[in-house]
């Protein structure tokens, strides 16, 4: 039987809600309502516009270069681009020349998701998930900085001096409770803790199992941040959060099948992306550009590679060689 082929706007709502590895209109729409709200508590409709135009030129990009059809009725060319449409608009001040560099941008997300699926999803059995936007968002950023008809904004991380050295401070009461929905909304680069509440509920209504994860990752990347004494502010705008709770969903949830071990493997690799964030923040800064959703692709990459094969290389020498004789074949 000839499966219908979905409507334009279902698909773009699809590659919305494909963010949070959703496959779900609904809760696409609902996305879209958690941006329209910061946008409208804020007052800028950039980061608003710039998603609607990033999944519309992302999708359309798939569909225009015949791109594989199944992939394309699911969203997965289109969650990079809508990201992509988010972020510009956040880093980069609005102008005529902005709006070309979003559809420019969400365009290339296109391709470089494709790039990624014959790479390293082929080879090495990793999904691609948000690289492209991180390679594409850190090229744009960065290349912004040569052209004078953009202007960046966004205030990359300092690099630590002995006078930014941070206390624990513990969150209370209200506080906490808006940390915990920033680390979900700044998945989407929103300061609002409404916005995060809505995003989770679009995440419960597609899947309970998903929700769950995310929330324990938000809840653990809170302990951790704080009890390691994470910049209080940075802590308080969601910005450790939300790579971790990416991490948790992925891990846990979507790319390894859920059992109590791995709860276990996903809750380790939730804290590790929180130390990946620090040192990622730093890293990057002196180039001008935030560290985007690059601490979850990273972790997620190397948590998710050994699934089908955890041994390590033997570290004695193959029976039958001698130490120091390079065997014939590797080992695994």
């Amino acid at each position: 039987m000839t499966q219908t082929k979905s409507n334009f706007l279902t698909v773009c709502l699809r590659g919305t809600s494909q963010v949070f590895f959703m496959e779900n209109a609904l809760t696409g729409a609902i996305f879209f309502v958690a941006m329209a709200y910061a946008s409208y508590v804020s007052g800028v409709w950039a980061t608003t516009i710039g998603a609607a135009v990033g999944i519309v030129v992302a999708t359309l990009t798939a569909q225009v270069l015949d791109l594989d059809e199944g992939s394309i009725e699911q969203g997965l060319y289109g969650f990079n681009g809508i990201l992509v449409g988010a972020a510009l608009p956040t880093f980069i001040a609005a102008s005529p020349q902005l709006w070309v560099y979003v559809v420019v941008g969400a365009a290339a997300s296109t391709v470089f998701t494709a790039a990624f699926s014959a790479t390293v999803t082929r080879v090495f059995g990793v999904p691609g998930s948000t690289g492209p936007f991180v390679l594409t968002g850190w090229l744009m950023v960065a290349g912004a900085y040569s052209f004078g008809g953009l202007d960046v904004i966004g205030d990359s991380p300092r690099l630590p001096t002995a006078t930014t050295q941070h206390a624990m401070v513990i969150p209370q009461g209200i506080e906490l409770v808006e940390i915990f929905f920033r680390n979900i909304g700044q998945v989407y680069l929103l300061g609002s803790a409404v916005s995060g509440a809505i995003i989770l509920a679009g995440i419960f209504i597609a899947s309970v199992a998903a929700g769950i994860a995310v929330v324990a990752g938000s809840v653990i990347a809170i302990i951790v941040s704080v009890a390691m004494a994470a910049d209080p502010a940075l802590v308080r705008q969601g910005l450790y959060g939300f790579s971790p709770v990416l991490t948790a969903l992925a891990v846990g949830v979507i790319f390894l099948r859920p059992s109590p071990r791995v709860a276990l493997y996903a809750a380790l690799a939730t804290v590790v992306t929180v130390f990946v964030q620090g040192a990622l923040d730093i890293i990057v800064a002196p180039s001008g550009v935030p560290s985007f959703t690059a601490p979850y692709v990273l972790t997620m990459y190397l948590f998710i590679a050994p699934k089908k094969l955890m041994v390590p290389h033997p570290h004695k020498p193959v029976a039958g060689h001698s130490a120091g004789t390079e065997p014939a074949s590797g080992g695994a």
